[in-house]
């Protein structure tokens, strides 16, 4: 059983019962659930991640000024709670793991992630703020919420980017896979500097995912869940598999012995089979811009979009900048 399944069969036997029976008063003002960081509260945990992190527990969001009232109280009727369930031990917690579960202050668990108790408002706030930060503050499930209030936050994130913001994104990350993929990886691999190569080809991946992330208009996770979190997707969800495959091409380095500084300026070494992949996967790319309309151009080479990309943005409104 995954943790978000276990966490609201637990909440159901003991959370919801303790609510009403001992803060019938307030319970019409509580919202319960399980979110945050944490591969459980993506759906991802297994057994290697529940070594830590994992166990009977939910949350409890209470508004500031409840929280500061009944926090304390809920909290300790919260911990009496019995620590196993349904065969599973106690949650196990690290200390960096500590405050994740159990009875929070709805505002401090936004801020907390997000560094604001709200949603941005304007596109220079949007731009700041890191992804993998938003999908945590909108991941797991909420079982319950009478009172609305997280869940109308949750909701306006859900959201997603206002639309200028959504295609400024867009453009960075094409530019970035551009520049890491599509120009430096090769030129490194010319230069016989592996080091600097490897790096280029995972930013490359990185910035592709975000990619797929952007396309489907979902909020790309922690990057050590990216990948994973690309079979959920409904579209492009195949590049995953291709970059993959990034990670099968047998050693490129003899596809650039005796390579000159002179050679493949203007054409690609096709002998190196990542090459292909990585023009394979920025074809899907610049068919990804037309049929969203952000380009009509059919140039692989990503970083000639870019101009046509930002002209759908528009000039961001004053009240957004």
């Amino acid at each position: 059983m995954q943790g978000l399944e276990l966490s609201e069969k637990y909440y159901e036997a003991y959370g919801r019962p303790m609510i009403e029976e001992r803060f019938a008063d307030i319970a019409g003002q509580t919202a319960a659930g399980l979110a945050g960081r944490g591969s459980e509260c993506l759906g991802f945990d297994d057994e290697i991640s529940r070594d830590h992190d994992f166990g009977p527990s939910f949350c409890i969001w209470l508004p500031r000024d409840l929280y500061n009232r009944y926090g304390a109280r809920m909290q300790a009727a919260y911990d009496a709670l019995p620590k196993e369930f349904m065969g599973y031990g106690a949650r196990i917690c690290e200390e960096q793991g500590r405050g994740r579960v159990g009875v929070l202050c709805l505002e401090d668990f936004y801020s907390d992630i997000l560094g604001r108790d709200q949603i941005p408002h304007t596109a220079g706030e949007w731009l700041s703020m890191d992804e993998a930060d938003l999908a945590a503050a909108v991941n797991g499930r909420v079982f319950e919420d009478r009172l609305g209030m997280f869940s109308r936050i949750r909701q306006e994130l859900l959201d997603y980017y206002p639309r200028e913001v959504w295609i400024r994104r867009i453009a960075q990350s094409l530019g970035l896979a551009a520049q890491a993929g599509q120009y430096n990886y090769a030129r490194a691999m010319k230069r016989g500097e592996r080091i600097a190569a490897e790096l280029a080809l995972t930013e490359f991946i990185c910035e592709s995912m975000k990619l797929v992330y952007l396309f489907n208009r979902k909020y790309a996770p922690y990057k050590k869940w990216m990948r994973r979190g690309l079979c959920g997707l409904e579209k492009f969800s195949e590049i995953g598999d291709m970059l993959d495959l990034l990670y099968q091409v047998p050693d490129p380095a003899a596809a650039w012995e005796g390579v000159k500084a002179e050679d493949y300026l203007y054409d690609l070494n096709t002998d190196d089979g990542r090459i292909l992949i990585i023009e394979a996967v920025c074809n899907l790319f610049v068919q990804a811009l037309n049929e969203l309309g952000l380009s009509d151009r059919q140039d692989n080479f990503l970083q000639n979009h870019l101009n046509t990309v930002l002209e759908k943005a528009g000039d961001i409104p004053r009240e957004m900048q």
